[in-house]
């Protein structure tokens, strides 16, 4: 993936008065964490919010602030859902040569034989790993083939998962992703 760089600045304002900000088309945020105290930020709304639709909580970004950069995840995002847009984004700075942990999401993809031929209903057990490395080695999501599920009773545990050697995963091995069984 390409790397995703957001532009910002420092910011004053704080409270309510930063829906001024947000009228002015810029998107209030915070960035905090490894050995940095929170620092008060706002971004352009327009591009931060083209930016962030294309990442997840598990992909590393860059926060230029006023020319120091800052390696960063979002950690949280606020948004007025009946407008459509970002209000609030927290950042989580982190370092790059120590291991964090994060959750990732699980991405299922192909066809089952069993759902195909059998009528058989996917139960996803999980739908992210909990998993333990570098930033820089962070898996923007875990991809799951459920094409050998060929029978109804048929799963996939976390042990079957083709995870990079230098990721470890928290979760439980014998924990269930994703099964094919009967429809009740």
């Amino acid at each position: 993936m390409e790397k995703v760089v957001l532009k910002a600045t420092k910011r004053d304002i704080t409270g309510k008065q930063v829906n001024a900000l947000r009228r002015a088309g810029k998107l209030p945020a915070v960035i905090y964490g490894h050995h940095t105290a929170p620092i008060a930020i706002m971004l352009d709304a327009h591009a931060a919010m083209l930016a962030l639709n294309k990442v997840g909580s598990s992909s590393l970004i860059t926060v230029d602030v006023e020319g120091k950069e800052y390696p960063a995840l979002v950690r949280e995002r606020q948004r007025d859902y009946i407008k459509g847009v970002l209000k609030h984004v927290d950042f989580l700075a982190v370092s790059l040569t120590e291991k964090i942990r994060a959750d990732v999401r699980i991405e299922v993809t192909g066809v089952s034989p069993a759902v195909k031929d059998f009528n058989a209903v996917l139960v996803t057990g999980l739908h992210s790993l909990s998993v333990e490395c570098l930033p820089t080695d962070l898996p923007d999501r875990i991809v799951v083939d459920i094409a050998p599920l060929a029978q109804v009773g048929d799963g996939i545990h976390v042990r079957d998962l083709q995870i990079p050697s230098q990721v470890r995963v928290l979760d439980d091995e014998d924990e269930m992703v994703v099964v094919a069984t009967y429809a009740k």
